[in-house]
């Protein structure tokens, strides 16, 4: 149990280290350039790039280490079992932390087909979004749009079935409305969101 919270704190350590980052060194130089700020594109992407990192590490080198070993396994009711959660829930879970962080970064899976429905797009761009990547997966489909009156940046990066065994899951799953994915699959997407100067 210890050694799950220790990963879980990593992650999110890993993840608030780039992001503070990103912010409190410019605030420091006390930069008012805006041709040399870093586009919330770009941010969102480093965002990304560490978000997916994670959670390949989580995948990797804890959940199939342990599983190989026969020390703990991956469960849907982690939190009820004791054991591993999903690489998706470890997504989740690490968003759900960062969310909680007064600068207002996001991120969480969305997918047109979700087992979970808070996973479910919850606005027009969400939806928009998730056609966009589905049309085409190479890039991330992004723009500025607002939640609750304020401007934010969004990207939404496609989220693909890295295997076979993670294809399978959605397949099989009592509650899944789509049951044909195969390995690298768009099966939804990692959703980023940037609070813009308002």
């Amino acid at each position: 149990m210890k050694m799950k919270g220790f990963w879980v704190g990593l992650a999110v350590g890993t993840i608030s280290t780039c992001l503070v980052g990103q912010w409190v060194f410019p605030a420091a130089g006390k930069e008012t350039d805006p041709s040399k700020c870093i586009s919330p594109k770009t941010v969102a992407d480093y965002i990304h790039s560490v978000v997916e990192a994670d959670r390949a590490f989580y995948a990797t080198e804890i959940v199939e280490r342990m599983q190989m070993r026969g020390i703990m396994f991956p469960s849907e009711h982690w939190k009820d079992d004791g054991e591993l959660p999903l690489p998706a829930q470890f997504l989740l879970e690490t968003g759900r932390l960062v969310a909680k962080q007064p600068n207002g970064i996001r991120f969480r899976l969305i997918s047109s087909w979700p087992i979970n429905k808070s996973n479910s797009p919850t606005t027009e761009f969400e939806r928009a979004a998730l056609t966009k990547i589905l049309e085409n997966p190479g890039p991330p489909y992004g723009g500025v749009t607002t939640e609750g009156g304020a401007r934010v940046f969004q990207a939404l990066y496609p989220d693909k079935a890295l295997s076979s065994q993670c294809a399978d899951c959605h397949n099989v799953h009592s509650q899944s409305p789509k049951r044909d994915f195969k390995e690298g699959d768009v099966m939804g997407g990692v959703l980023v969101t940037i609070p813009l100067p308002q």
